[in-house]
């Protein structure tokens, strides 16, 4: 027979990912895609042929090998429609594989329909279209006819195979009824079941004569077989039973060989895939009523060729109950709630986060202006007092003058007087109401503050409350990283098994989701390139059953997952070389072997000598890497010749809420994840200066690099702000250890951590981004993730040390100095001077002006003459002979515009004197003038 020839894909725009159906794939896996197919249709196509000339020849295994590749390529690439026809078509070819056998005629004609279909439908892919609806429905119907060729075809066996347990009638698989009401509660009741089976198989397995372990795993079954029948999916129900009586069946036997536990792993992988097909049965091209119909080739336990035999070695596991406690759990009432529906709680209180601290925002700024409301208040009763002993005075000396020439006139007769001290009396009164109404607003405030931070302790248990429900214990949804190692191991024709540590840790679901890719090829790597071939590890003196554990730890707000192979390690000679083939390192250049690891994550680069199904595309780590990088996490590696590989992933704990330290350095504000500052660390001038030096600061006997933080994400040019105390962030994740200036520390802040798209989510360093309550937009950096990059290690690694002497850019705005106890001249010039683009500091009067000094020196500074505790002239005294400030151009600004006011200032050095109120042109232009 002749089966048309694949069209080879279309040209594709580089750059520009190719859309078919739902599937939406980059051109360069759309390349390696079309290319591969075409090797495996021509692989079907020549098996088919061997098997028509050929009558009594077996199925091979490179024809059952081809099916699976082509489901397994269509099925990442979710080309369902390919992938179900594949896998339908490999299932029927692996019985054949173990029966030895072939099919007859009828079997042989709808096998070349199949791959006649196939033909169709992947020129159709190619030509970058779905295929036509004719054929859509063909392939349904055909995937439906090899679901019952093991029924009706007359398998011609070579040899029966050896049972291991009593044989049992042929299972009558029923055709499904799903009752779609139920469907949703099942699955959601097979997502604690089916981890609990697994960890009792494996229990099982480590200690085959445990009678306890045994019955936990029937409850599990049976409570499973129920289930699955009242919802209606009868298959799945009819395979739950035939592993049900295998492992009833072992009391018959006095020993259960390590094959037999390998038969029971490949059932539950295939009620695994059945339970898959029911969760997403539409996606799958199939209906609800028959999402088990593709399963019904399962055979006997007895019959299955088992992939891994000897003795297993366990490590202690967490265990996920009594075995006798399973089925005598307490009925709940429990409420289903959609992901969905939490994941926009979750947001929503992330919302209410961000406008409370708004509103606290807000309460702070009220707060001062109610302290400054005080002052005034004070200030104006003091004043109205010296009014009253002024007028008081006057009046007795009026009245003594005139007594001798006016004796007839009483004192009460001088009306003028008499209603002057009413008024000021008057006004007395109506300062007091003022200072009572302004501490009856303290008091209104401090209630609120109170209100709000118990607001803010519920609002806080509301999200964490919240985002516990969206987290789930990891070994719940690792189970099916078992199944991967299995079929890995399968497919390469070794022999491994997975062992979880840690698996109670509960992860955000979210989280979970994202890493499960990079999990499952990482374990697949794990089987490819790092366990050997049994024989190679008996030589090694190795068991010849490699271990991969996956051990999971939370610390404090991130999650570790180490993942570790005892095989035979990374081919560091052979990364090396093809890194030079690759053009990624020059041959004269040399690199430690930590450098060279890291080319593993290049992408194309692989150390494969042959292409297989698993491996040996180069396609994989470094999307690996950048799905860690977009959840805020990073990756690292170790490995050791003959001792295996070990990949540590850190991960959040959570993707909704972080706490962070809030600095503010080269002009901008940035969040830095708390859980990476191990200490806030001062150094003075020289401590600083010998740290830009050296490019290192030690602490506590450990080594920091050290930098400035602008520099790091890439503003060369920025200089740091020296002061007389400077705030340096000890960082610190695993082996990284940094320590980063910055200008000013904020302080903690507990963030809602916002989407910032998938372009901003691969730069690396950034995390996330967060709203603050005044709707400034924070980014969520970390600074350790920047260590390896070229440009920063240019910094480390300069001879040139930073320069300290420039503290100011040219185009930095200048820092202007206002010392005034008016309140409204404080906020009239202060909002001139922002609006010019200054940054502007306050002072109330001389002793704060003395205070700030001490660490930022102003470009100008605007002092007025009378203010309380220490007057301006006195203020300028001390600034004139302090060295450090004795060159600060001064501008006074005050009603005190006599000569003699004007004459001493300039005998103290002022540079301008303006009186009240001042010209804004006047004012503006002396600054320009002095910074200048």
């Amino acid at each position: 027979t002749h089966i048309s020839e694949t069209a080879t894909a279309t040209e594709t725009k580089p750059g520009i990912d190719i859309v078919i159906g739902d599937s939406v794939i980059s051109p360069e896996l759309f390349g390696v895609f079309t290319t591969e197919i075409n090797q495996h249709l021509a692989a079907l196509e020549r098996e088919l042929n061997s098997l028509i000339g050929s009558p009594n020849k077996p199925v091979s295994h490179e024809f059952m090998l081809a099916a699976h590749t082509l489901t397994s390529i269509s099925r990442n690439l979710k080309l369902e429609f390919i992938a179900d026809i594949g896998h339908v078509l490999e299932q029927w070819l692996v019985m054949l594989v173990e029966k030895s056998t072939q099919p007859d005629q009828t079997g042989l004609q709808l096998m070349r329909n199949v791959i006649e279909l196939l033909s169709r439908m992947l020129n159709a892919v190619c030509s970058q279209r779905l295929p036509d609806q004719v054929d859509l429905q063909a392939g349904v119907t055909l995937s439906h006819e090899m679901a019952l060729m093991p029924e009706r075809t007359n398998l011609r066996g070579t040899e029966e195979p050896k049972e291991l347990v009593s044989p049992r009638q042929e299972v009558d698989l029923k055709q499904d009824h799903v009752d779609l009401d139920l469907l949703e509660t099942f699955l959601e009741e097979t997502r604690e079941l089916m981890p609990a089976i697994g960890s009792e198989l494996r229990s099982w397995r480590a200690d085959p004569k445990d009678e306890n372990i045994r019955k936990a795993l029937l409850r599990a079954l049976h409570t499973l077989k129920g289930s699955a029948r009242i919802a209606g999916a009868m298959s799945l129900g009819e395979l739950v039973h035939n592993m049900e009586s295998d492992v009833e069946a072992p009391l018959k036997e006095n020993e259960l060989p390590t094959p037999f536990f390998d038969s029971l792993e490949t059932e539950l992988d295939l009620i695994n895939e059945n339970i898959e097909s029911l969760q997403s049965p539409h996606k799958n091209g199939k209906n609800v009523g028959e999402a088990g119909g593709v399963e019904k080739t399962i055979v006997p336990v007895s019959s299955q060729t088992p992939p891994v035999s000897g003795p297993i070695k366990t490590e202690e596991i967490p265990p996920t109950g009594q075995p006798e406690e399973i089925g005598a759990t307490p009925q709940r009432t429990l409420l289903r709630v959609h992901a969905d529906l939490i994941d926009h709680l979750v947001n929503e209180s992330g919302e209410v986060s961000i406008a409370r601290s708004r509103i606290e925002t807000e309460l702070h700024n009220f707060k001062q202006s109610l302290l400054d409301l005080t002052e005034s208040t004070v200030r104006l009763r003091n004043q109205l007092r010296e009014v009253e002993i002024q007028a008081e005075t006057q009046m007795r000396s009026h009245l003594a003058l005139r007594h001798g020439s006016e004796e007839s006139f009483d004192p009460l007769e001088f009306d003028q007087f008499t209603r002057f001290q009413e008024l000021t009396r008057l006004m007395a009164e109506s300062v007091d109401d003022v200072f009572t109404v302004q501490q009856s607003m303290l008091i209104t405030h401090h209630a609120a503050e109170e209100a709000l931070t118990q607001q803010a302790r519920m609002n806080r248990d509301l999200q964490q409350a919240l985002t516990h429900i969206r987290t789930m214990p990891f070994s719940n949804f690792a189970e099916h990283f078992y199944r991967v190692v299995r079929q890995a191991a399968r497919d390469m024709h070794k022999k491994a098994i997975l062992m979880i540590q840690g698996g109670h840790i509960e992860i955000d679901r979210g989280v979970l989701e994202k890493i499960n890719s990079p999990l499952e090829h990482l374990l697949r790597n794990s089987v490819a390139h790092g366990i050997e071939v049994p024989t190679k590890r008996l030589e090694l003196g190795k068991p010849e059953i490699g271990q991969i554990t996956i051990a999971v730890r939370q610390e404090s707000n991130e999650i570790i997952m180490t993942l570790r192979d005892d095989g035979s390690g990374l081919d560091i000679d052979r990364i090396r070389e093809k890194a030079m083939q690759q053009g990624l390192m020059r041959t004269d250049e040399t690199l430690s072997d930590k450098q060279v690891i890291e080319f593993i994550f290049a992408h194309g680069l692989s150390t494969v000598q042959e292409l297989s199904e698993v491996a040996g595309r180069g396609i994989g780590l470094d999307v690996v890497k950048n799905e860690i990088a977009s959840l805020g996490g990073r990756v690292e590696i170790a490995s050791e010749i003959n001792a295996g590989a070990i990949f540590t992933i850190y991960l959040p704990l959570t993707l909704a809420v972080a706490q962070t330290l809030m600095v503010k350095t080269g002009g901008n504000t940035y969040a830095i994840p708390a859980t990476i500052v191990e200490r806030v660390w001062e150094l003075d001038t020289d401590a600083l200066n010998i740290a830009y030096r050296d490019h290192r600061v030690n602490f506590s006997g450990d080594s920091f690099l050290f930098a400035y933080l602008p520099r790091l994400l890439g503003d060369q040019d920025s200089a740091p702000e020296i002061k007389r105390h400077n705030r340096v962030l000890l960082l610190r994740s695993g082996a990284l250890r940094l320590a980063v200036h910055v200008d000013e520390l904020i302080g903690n802040s507990e963030v809602v951590v916002k989407n910032i798209g998938t372009q901003l989510a691969r730069v690396p360093g950034v995390e996330g981004a967060t709203v603050m309550g005044d709707g400034h937009i924070i980014l969520i950096i970390n600074p350790l993730k920047l260590i390896h990059r070229d440009e920063v290690q240019s910094i480390f690694t300069s001879d040139r040390p930073a320069s300290l002497t420039v503290q100011t850019k040219p185009e930095k705005a200048s820092t202007v100095m206002i010392v005034d106890d008016s309140l409204t001249v404080r906020k009239i010039t202060s909002r001139l001077l922002e609006r010019e683009g200054c940054e502007v500091l306050i002072a109330k009067d001389g002793v704060v002006a003395i205070q700030l000094l001490q660490d930022i020196i102003p470009d100008v500074m605007l002092v007025d003459l009378e203010m309380p505790r220490m007057d301006g002239f006195e203020l300028i005294r001390n600034v004139r002979s302090d060295p450090k400030t004795a060159n600060i151009p001064i501008i006074i600004i005050s009603s005190r515009t006599a000569e003699k006011h004007r004459n001493l200032a300039k005998e103290l050095g002022v540079n301008a004197f303006l009186g009240k109120p001042y010209k804004e042109d006047e004012l503006l232009e002396y600054i320009a003038k002095f910074i200048k």
